[in-house]
């Protein structure tokens, strides 16, 4: 009910399209990828700095007594903390901000300025967070990473799926999270290695994300813009060169046609944000900016992240239960990536997406129903309710790994049609990063107040978000990232925004107002 096919009419010219792997194209989405790796190393860092008892006295000292306090307690609401999570959630406030102003540097100096301008904030960020001397100087550290990965996570998705040929977009475009699963693991390592070092060991761990940004800006120096790109700044010849060196071949001429064709549709548009608003482009602005980002974020991920330490915990694994924890739910989560990168041009996005939706939605109930039995009462959980708990939760993590984690950032970059490309992109950051923020900032407090009903109100949202993507996602591997405006004309609910007859009606008030005028 929910799928689309592109017929070979209305300028589809997918069929003609040629490519080969060469190495500068392996080179280009390498480099342009490692974007994921500074979003990744920071989500792993910081929730292990704000666990170190040294960084905790140095600028939190109240919360630092209050974790003494209760050491041994297994209960909701002992780490509901608000200052605290401010300090998490302050970046993502920045990286909202800034993907407005990395739409307009993405459009009109290219995707590759957007990377380098990234990679700059988040080195400076890095650097005055692990010279930081109170905590005005650590959130504006965080607000020149959030800064970084505004730019970065606005640029590189839109730069990876641009290079890539349509047959291989989404394992290309899943670069992008498989470094940022790798930015994780590496920082949970690096959190481990940090904290026998006292009383400095914080300040290594955070300037430790110095290093992702400069090989970032070393690469961005020699990467190539995308063909796309300097098409839409005029730049013809060029992109034409590019585009023959990217796909190994001369004949590019069905592939490069397209390029301007949309090229020259992107330029009549001199308000690409307004332009998200008209109908043409309501399946993009509903499913693309504001479904998919908002709901990646309601998933729940972030709930089993911070319980599976407490699980741990709970098993005997003592001061180690924090590393085990998050190397196990890191390596699923890269394994997983692996998993979506190898088999989505294979089987689609939809399928993705409805099958790991199910075991989300088991794990989940599971998780609730476990811990309504036997949690929060101050005492040990049984050690074959722990191995159970563990199970599920590297279900869940799997799950996640190879459907909304990778997709939540591949399928919106795919939706938007080149006009109003960069402005979607920004609207897809944003609103990944309010949710973001606010699951930061809200978590712990609901969490006190719901207790294990938290997972079934996951559970609820994993229904709702899985009957979106069932009703309204067409399927879109294997179709050209220029040809994708032909699913929303064939399918069952959105042709009536999209169909031919409707795009023909606003050409003629379009002329008819221009006349006027």
């Amino acid at each position: 009910m929910g799928g689309g096919v592109v017929e070979s009419k209305g300028g589809a010219r997918a069929h003609l399209y040629e490519y080969r792997i060469t190495p500068y194209f392996i080179f280009a989405c390498i480099v342009g990828s490692m974007g994921g790796s500074l979003f990744g190393y920071d989500l792993g860092v910081s929730g292990g700095v704000t666990s170190m008892d040294d960084f905790l006295k140095e600028f939190f000292p109240g919360i630092y007594r209050r974790k003494q306090e209760h050491l041994q307690e297994t209960d909701y609401c002992k780490y509901d903390n608000q200052i605290l999570t401010l300090f998490t959630s302050s970046l993502y406030f920045a990286a909202l901000v800034s993907t407005f102003g990395a739409s307009h540097v993405t459009r009109n100096k290219g995707r590759r300025a957007s990377i380098i301008c990234g990679s700059i904030s988040f080195f400076a960020g890095a650097i005055l967070n692990a010279a930081a001397q109170n905590i005005a100087m650590l959130i504006i550290g965080r607000i020149l990473l959030g800064f970084g990965i505004g730019f970065g996570n606005q640029a590189v998705p839109l730069y990876l799926s641009e290079m890539a040929p349509a047959r291989i977009r989404g394992a290309v475009n899943q670069l992008f999270q498989l470094t940022t699963c790798l930015g994780i693991l590496v920082a949970n390592f690096v959190n481990y290695g940090v904290e026998r070092i006292h009383p400095w060991g914080w300040r290594l761990s955070l300037g430790l994300a110095a290093v992702p940004a400069t090989f970032m800006f070393i690469g961005g120096i020699f990467l190539p813009e995308t063909p796309n790109s300097l098409v839409e700044q005029g730049r013809l010849d060029e992109g034409r060169q590019v585009l023959e060196k990217v796909r190994g071949t001369p004949k590019v001429e069905a592939e490069f046609q397209d390029l301007i064709d949309a090229s020259n549709a992107a330029k009549a548009i001199k308000h690409p944000f307004r332009n998200l608003l008209e109908p043409k482009n309501r399946p993009q602005l509903v499913i693309g900016a504001l479904g998919i980002p908002a709901f990646q974020q309601l998933t729940g991920m972030n709930s089993i992240l911070f319980y599976a330490p407490v699980i741990f915990q709970s098993l005997g694994f003592g001061a180690g239960a924090s590393l085990y924890s998050s190397a196990i739910t890191s390596a699923a989560l890269v394994l997983a990536t692996f998993i979506s990168m190898a088999l989505v041009d294979k089987f689609g996005r939809r399928a993705f997406f409805l099958e790991a939706g199910c075991e989300m939605i088991f794990c989940s109930v599971a998780i609730a129903i476990t811990l309504a039995l036997k949690f929060g009462q101050g005492e040990m959980l049984p050690k074959g309710i722990g191995i159970f708990l563990i199970v599920v939760i590297c279900i869940f993590v799997l799950a996640y790994g190879r459907s909304w984690g990778p997709l939540g950032w591949l399928v919106p970059s795919e939706l938007f049609p080149l006009e109003t490309r960069s402005a979607g992109q920004s609207m897809v950051v944003c609103v990944n990063m309010i949710f973001t923020a606010l699951i930061a900032q809200c978590f712990l407090a609901a969490l006190c107040h719901l207790k294990y009903g938290i997972f079934l109100l996951f559970a609820g949202l994993i229904f709702i978000m899985s009957s979106f993507i069932f009703f309204l996602l067409p399927e879109t591997k294997q179709v050209p990232i220029e040809e994708i405006h032909l699913l929303w004309q064939n399918h069952w609910f959105w042709r009536r925004y999209c169909g031919p007859d409707h795009n023909s009606q606003e050409l003629q008030l379009q002329k008819k107002t221009d006349h006027q005028v």
